[in-house]
Formats: C-alpha cells, structure tokens, sequence
C-alpha cells in the first residue's frame, strides 16, 4: 500500500495512542477493474464528481471511453469514440465529448445527442460547474454551455495574460456562479519552481484580479451571529516568499449591526524538509463540516478549519500525485485518483477530530466551535467546565445557550434543569429556568422531561394560556 494511516510528516506532535482526526479509505484500484495505468493521467482521465470516472484509452489503435460508476465500480462501461476528451456529468447520466473546437453533449440513457456547437478556436480545458453547464477554457476566454435549450455557449470573462504562457489546470466558481476563479501553472525559467498564476473574476462587477497562486475554491460559510452565509474564497499560494493559506470573504451574508464579518484570514503552510519543491495542487471544501482538504502534489494532505483559517492535521496519504479531486458528497469528505490508480478518500473522523484538536493541539476554542458546528462528541468535559463557570458568574443566558447548542445534548439533562431551578433570579430579569426553556425553544422542540418541568412554573404562576 503506497498510503500510509499514521507514518509519514505529522504535524501536531501525534503519539500512538492518540486516534487520528481523519479517515483514510481506499475505493478502488482503477487497474483492477482492467484500466491501462498509461491512461491514468491529468490528460485521459476526468472525475468531475464522486459518482463517476471517466478514463480515455487505446485498445490496438481504437479509441474507446471507459465509465466507471462509483455505486458499481466492478462493471465499466466501454464504448468506442472518436472524441479526445469526455467528462460526465456530475450527477446524471450525460456526458460532453470534445475533438478540436467541435464539442456535443449526448445522453447515454436516451442513447441521443442533447446539442452540439463547433467553437472558433480549440478548448484547452473543459469541465462541468455545476448540474446543468459545462465551462470552456479557451486560450483567450472562458465560456460557459448550459445543456437545456439550444443556447450556444456565453462568453464569461476574457483570460487575464498573466495566465498567458501557463498549463490550465482547474477552473472553480461560486455556489451562486457569482464568483469564478481560474488556475493555471508554469516552471519559473532557471529554478524550475512551479509558479501558480490565478484570476479571480466577479460576474457582478465585471472585474478580475490576477493572484499568485497554485489551488483555489468557494464556499458558503455563515459566520457566527449572522442570518445567511457568506461567500467565502480560499486558495494556497507557495511563492518565493513562502507558502500560505488565505481565506477571504468576497460577498458578506447578512447580519444584524454589531456582528463582525468574516473578513480575512491566513495561516502558514508547513512543507517538511524533505519535500521542499512540494506545492499545492488541489482544494476541496467540505460544506457539511466547513473544512479545506487540500491536496499537494507529492501527496500530502492539509485539513484546515474555515471559521479560524488553522490547521486541524497533516499527513502523506499517497506516495503517488494525486491529479485530480472531487467532493466526497456522502461523507464530507474529498475523493482523489492517483497516478498508480488508486482512488482515495479522506473525511474527518467524527469520533476522534474534537478529542485530538483538545489533545494534540490544546485548541479548546476550535474543539468547542467544531464540536457545535456539527454536532461531534468529544468535548463534554469542556463544555461541563464551561457551562459551570457561566453559571457561577451568574450569566444565566451564556449558560442557557450553552447547554441548548451542546453537541448531541450532552448538557441537556435533569441535573442541568435543577441547576437553573435553583439558581437565584435577578432582579428585573426573567428567572434562570424560564431563560433556559425559552433558549431550548428557539433551538427546536423540547423532550417529555423539560416540557413538564417548563409546565411547572407556569401552572404555579396561573399563566394557563401560555400553554
């Protein structure tokens, strides 16, 4: 096995005993399921979701196309084709087919041709943004082909010439399609470093801005206290000056006054020694924990934390480059193919990433927000410590919220009723236990215990019609 669970450069001082935060799986091995590992490569093969890949071969001079469905990898469909390139669609059964200039998008299930158009100048790089449009990357513009209608391609933004002279490598944009960011690479002339070079193009105001810069991505994040996420970009730079992740809000979601916003944010990328020409060559964004996973080229993995822009863990997964990446939608995680054909998956490990965050880098503050975030165990004993010292100070509202947003309810239980039933009022305030209820209720429902209890003080007081 060339990927290794816990060897390797790990970051954060991880001892034997300690459980690692991420899970690393293999799928599949692309050679088992009779794929020549020739054609394993950025220029045959395409993976454009985690439902399908898609690799280009020659079996004695015929060109053929090889789907291979993720739900039932043993059984890849082969076909002939005359096309150079062909993506699936992420998520039906459609797939796009280009030779030169001339590009079609046909329907495997109906077995037609859904539309066709022959561009004026060849498509360098091609992939799909979303369920219904391919994007067109050509030498001087990016274009985007919806796939309903018969609309012709659009013409998106001219290409920046810093991108001139570079090998297009990935084109991302935002949930919204308000947003779009193109990537490419060339080798710096006399120390052959890799120069990543990006343009960071607003539909709204029709600007670009070119960014040194190797791997890039959007997400919505909603940051705390605010009512609708934000539009958030991430990219990895490694430049002469050294290598950083940033975080930047470019569309503030809405918020009430006196809530901060996002702003910008950065951390360091560490490269070990002995992989000093190493540079990033992937990101993906887990919405579903808000996490980066980002990919380097000598196949280094980097989890990152969005909220704080801080590294939760790094390690060599693959001894191979890994060339191309998806999300994992399933898990949360992100599904990479190297160049040896393994197909590689790497989520966070829900019971271990809050007992290692709190463990091996002593972030209680991230453990907690993660933890809360998306409801992980792992973290009781700092919430118990914190709602303790809340209730002490008599800040019975921080306390109420604290016990309601505990992950997987860890705080909402008898002793923590009795706590607030107890608890002495203040003057001109609402009475502790009345502050907790009312909390749980504008987090959702209340169980058979606190409804009673709730019911208790408000038959005492004679106030039936609020029931």
């Amino acid at each position: 096995r060339d990927s290794d669970r816990s060897g390797g450069s790990t970051r954060g001082g991880a001892m034997a005993q300690q459980a690692l935060p991420i899970k690393l799986k293999e799928l599949l091995n692309l050679t088992n399921v009779g794929i020549n590992p020739q054609y394993i490569s950025f220029t045959s093969l395409t993976m454009e979701s985690d439902k399908y890949i898609c690799v280009r071969e020659e079996v004695n001079g015929q060109a053929q196309i090889v789907i291979i469905e993720m739900s039932n990898p043993t059984e890849p469909n082969r076909r002939p084709i005359t096309a150079e390139s062909a993506i699936m669609n992420p998520v039906s059964k459609v797939i796009a087919l280009k030779a030169g200039s001339y590009l079609q998008i046909f329907n495997m299930e109906m077995k037609s041709k859904m539309k066709s158009h022959q561009l004026t100048e060849p498509v360098v790089f091609w992939k799909w943004i979303s369920t219904a449009t391919v994007a067109l990357v050509t030498g001087n513009a990016v274009y985007h082909w919806s796939m309903e209608g018969q609309s012709e391609p659009v013409k998106v933004f001219d290409r920046h010439p810093t991108l001139n002279d570079t090998q297009i490598i990935n084109y991302k944009t935002s949930p919204d399609e308000k947003w779009m960011v193109l990537i490419g690479i060339k080798s710096e002339a006399g120390t052959n470093r890799i120069i990543g070079a990006m343009q960071l193009y607003s539909k709204e105001k029709n600007v670009s801005q070119p960014i040194e810069g190797h791997s890039a991505a959007f997400t919505h994040f909603t940051v705390e206290g605010a009512t609708a996420p934000s539009t958030l970009f991430t990219f990895a730079a490694k430049t002469a000056a050294g290598a950083k992740l940033h975080c930047i809000e470019v569309s503030p979601g809405a918020k009430p006054e006196g809530v901060a916003g996002y702003g910008k944010k950065a951390t360091d990328i560490y490269f070990p020694p002995e992989a000093a020409q190493d540079f990033p060559v992937a990101m993906q964004v887990s919405s579903k924990y808000s996490v980066i996973y980002m990919v380097t080229k000598f196949g280094y993995m980097h989890v990152y934390d969005i909220e704080t822009a801080t590294l939760i863990y790094m390690n060599r997964i693959s001894a191979e480059t890994i060339f191309v990446t998806a999300k994992h939608e399933e898990s949360g995680g992100i599904i990479g193919v190297n160049r040896k054909g393994q197909v590689l998956c790497v989520t966070l490990d829900e019971a271990n990433v809050v007992p290692y965050i709190c463990k091996q880098l002593n972030n209680f503050g991230m453990a907690l927000k993660l933890a809360v975030r998306n409801n992980l165990p792992g973290a009781e004993q700092l919430f118990g410590q914190q709602f303790n010292n809340l209730m002490n100070q008599q800040d019975y509202k921080a306390a109420a919220k604290l016990a309601a947003e505990s992950p997987q309810q860890a705080l909402r239980t008898p002793e923590t009723i009795q706590r607030f039933q107890a608890a002495p009022a203040m003057p001109g305030q609402p009475s502790p236990i009345l502050t907790y209820f009312g909390m749980l209720l504008e987090k959702g429902k209340l169980n058979a215990r606190e409804s009673i209890e709730l019911a208790k003080p408000v038959i005492q007081q004679g106030k039936h019609q609020l029931l």
